[in-house]
């Protein structure tokens, strides 16, 4: 078995381009031995990821929106799905809008005096599609020791404000709504401020409390 793993190692790293910077999936699950992968961890395109025995792993891809479940092998990360030799993947489409996962620069440039009208409109000063949540426990990264507040921009909704200290941290740079017991309401939409900057996002009018892929709830700030 290790020989084989050694073979897809080689084949890989004959075939896989250079990593790139640009995170393409986020680990959603680690069960078992699987080196140098966390929990919450970015992975970018030409990551080679070998799950040892009875291992597997859950990726989430952030520009195609499909979930992998992957159990042992060898797995080549690409830029909208993996390519596994010696294992098995088991994939499935999730909701999830790729404008939450990545917030446009124009939106993440915003400055806090910016109304939120304008956020809404393009560059022609047509109403423009917020990014949206599919679940209403949002997953924030941003930076810790920061402070993040989520204000209501179309309905009549008590101001969330939280301190991000590191003891309420995901793995040093991740808010869990869900895991704080906190939700927003389906349908809503809202400013997420951070400092000096505002992002507007919406929660789809679908969107519930129970548990929800991350890459559908995914909202990056930082």
């Amino acid at each position: 078995m290790r020989s084989l793993i050694g073979a897809a190692v080689g084949a890989f790293c004959v075939a896989a381009p250079a990593l790139a910077e640009t995170p393409a999936a986020i680990v959603e699950d680690v069960q078992g031995k699987v080196d140098g992968i966390a929990f919450m961890d970015y992975v970018a395109p030409g990551k080679i990821i070998k799950l040892g025995p009875k291992a597997s792993i859950t990726l989430s891809y952030l520009k195609s929106c499909q979930r992998e479940t992957i159990s042992e092998g060898v797995v080549l990360v690409g830029a909208e799905q993996s390519t596994v030799q010696l294992g098995e993947v088991k994939r499935e489409k999730v909701p999830c809008d790729t404008n939450a996962a990545k917030l446009s620069e124009r939106e993440a440039n915003q400055s806090a005096a910016t109304t939120f009208r304008t956020m809404r409109s393009d560059a022609k000063g047509a109403p423009a599609k917020l990014p949206t949540l599919y679940g209403t426990a949002p997953l924030v990264q941003a930076k810790s020791g920061s402070t993040l507040v989520i204000e209501r921009t179309d309905g009549k909704e008590p101001t969330i404000t939280v301190p991000l200290k590191n003891e309420v941290m995901v793995g040093g740079k991740f808010y869990d709504f869900a895991k704080a017991g906190k939700s927003l309401t389906p349908g809503g939409s809202y400013l997420a401020i951070l400092g000096a900057k505002r992002y507007a996002f919406q929660v789809d009018a679908s969107a519930t409390s129970s548990p929800t892929p991350i890459v559908g709830r995914l909202l990056r700030l930082e």
